[in-house]
């Protein structure tokens, strides 16, 4: 039973057990009535907010077509998705788009502009989607990509997507444009 209770305190809280300030116990705790609980310090009272994170992607558009990679890792390894990858503290998020699509398949790519964000209950990621064009570079497979693909929208392997955000910007992507 304990490693039951433990497994749905770290799907919601995360591995954190211990104040990163003085190194002593966290729990959960209420702290404002209509908010959620709070990782709070047993001795100094320190709150550890477990903030989301950020995710900036692209889709990124060429000759009437949208380029996929698979990926080589996990989570989801062997799954298509659109290049992207989290935004460092500091960083804007259409260069952390930028940056990521440049690592993944070596394409230098020019921000259009913002398409969407996708949030999902109980996940700790919000996913930003740019329109973006490559200018300059290679297209291929790096550390985190297995294969690398220009797909029209008949082709995409619909049913080999990762992430509901790759499924819900594409399908969001070919209905606002019919094409790419």
């Amino acid at each position: 039973m304990e490693s039951v209770i433990q497994s749905v305190y770290e799907a919601h809280f995360g591995p954190f057990r211990f104040c990163p300030v003085c190194g002593k116990p966290l729990e959960r705790k209420c702290l404002k009535v209509n908010e959620p609980a709070r990782l709070v310090c047993t001795v100094c009272s320190f709150v550890l907010y477990q903030d989301p994170k950020l995710v900036a992607c692209t889709i990124l558009r060429k000759g009437g077509r949208i380029a996929l990679l698979r990926r080589a890792i996990q989570p989801e390894k062997g799954k298509w998705v659109m290049p992207g990858g989290y935004v460092d503290r500091g960083e804007k998020a259409e260069a952390a788009a930028v940056r990521e699509t440049l690592e993944e398949c070596g394409l230098k790519s020019r921000i259009e502009r913002l398409f969407g964000v996708y949030s999902y209950e109980g996940q700790p990621n919000v996913v930003l989607v740019f329109i973006a064009s490559p200018v300059d570079g290679d297209f291929h497979p790096d550390d985190e990509t297995s294969e690398v693909g220009w797909f029209s929208r008949e082709e995409i392997p619909w049913g080999d997507l990762a992430f509901q955000s790759t499924v819900d910007a594409l399908h969001d992507f070919f209905a606002d444009r019919g094409t790419a």
